[in-house]
């Protein structure tokens, strides 16, 4: 297995496909993507030769993200890909909704078992402010539509911001009341331009959960392969609630994933200084020197983001590295 320096073993790859979304969220890309027209991100061959050398030293859970995956018109085979992959266990994949009720039975079929669909708000009007777009119907459509296919995880990521959706949270608990859904608070994190929104917005996500334990809620242990979420349940609750706190203290200590863009740079942290570029080496169909860096580079790991100094690395949006 990937082991770095303090002793943390990953079995988790982010994968972004595209750093291109159709959203304009007030958090990441408020006047909307940006990009320009030479993309080049990364082919299906590339993706696949990533994730056997991946595979090979343990990672077993591989989330597709963006930007919006989904824009991309091989998305299909890039869930295709990763089934194909001896020791790739599950398949997730975190979008925004916009075409989950047509093409989730598709994704499901070639192989995809999780879902994280970004709702921040479980009012139209307010999902519209947010996101910038009226497709808050469609999005609730595509939720049910999940559902119904069995697919073995579906969860809410609804990020917490003090002007927007603070007050909603009782709203959330009553809507998974009756649905075996996960909704997860990830607390607003600084990037390299949303200082003045951060200040305005940030909430603790501690204020949260001394509310779930006092109301009855229990914390539940964490599996090998989990996300960074601390998740909680509760005897009359069909549905669970997460919490995602990257300034608690100990946020960094159970970390088990690693990022690599849709250009094909390693990224160790979220919040790192630089990627280190893996792309060169993607072609190769044996593997090995592909192997061999990932071996060298995890020793490189630091123990801890610097999110609470206010070091947010080269991140300037979560969509360039796919959150």
């Amino acid at each position: 297995m990937l082991i770095d320096p303090t002793g943390r073993e990953f079995s988790y790859l982010r994968l972004s496909i595209t750093d291109v979304c159709n959203f304009k969220c007030v958090y990441c890309l408020p006047d909307g993507y940006q990009g320009g027209p030479d993309r080049g991100f990364l082919t299906i061959d590339e993706i696949s030769n990533t994730l056997k050398a991946f595979a090979h030293h343990g990672i077993e859970k591989v989330r597709i993200t963006g930007g919006e995956p989904t824009l991309r018109k091989d998305f299909i085979d890039v869930v295709r890909a990763a089934k194909d992959v001896a020791g790739i266990k599950k398949i997730a994949m975190t979008t925004n909704g916009f075409s989950l009720h047509k093409n989730i039975h598709d994704w499901v079929d070639a192989g995809l078992n999780a879902i994280n669909v970004s709702i921040d708000s479980l009012d139209s009007r307010m999902f519209n402010t947010i996101t910038g777009h009226d497709k808050f119907t469609s999005v609730m459509k595509g939720i049910d539509t999940a559902l119904e296919t069995g697919i073995d995880s579906v969860k809410i990521n609804s990020v917490l911001m003090k002007q927007y959706n603070a007050k909603e949270f009782d709203t959330f608990l009553n809507w998974v009341k009756h649905r075996p859904v996960t909704i997860r608070f990830i607390e607003l994190m600084q990037t390299n331009d949303n200082k003045a929104f951060f200040d305005a917005n940030h909430v603790s996500g501690q204020v949260l959960k001394t509310q779930l334990l006092q109301t009855g809620w229990q914390q539940l242990a964490r599996s090998a392969s989990a996300g960074p979420a601390q998740e909680f349940a509760h005897p009359d609750y069909q549905g669970r609630i997460g919490l995602i706190m990257p300034y608690s203290n100990d946020f960094c200590s159970t970390c088990n994933r690693l990022r690599v863009t849709a250009k094909g740079n390693l990224h160790l942290c979220l919040f790192s200084e630089e990627g280190i570029s893996l792309r060169e080496y993607m072609n190769d169909s044996s593997h090995s020197e592909l192997m061999a860096l990932l071996s060298r580079y995890i020793k490189t790991k630091k123990p801890t983001h610097l999110l609470h100094q206010g070091n947010t690395g080269i991140t300037t949006n979560l969509s360039m590295l796919g959150g």
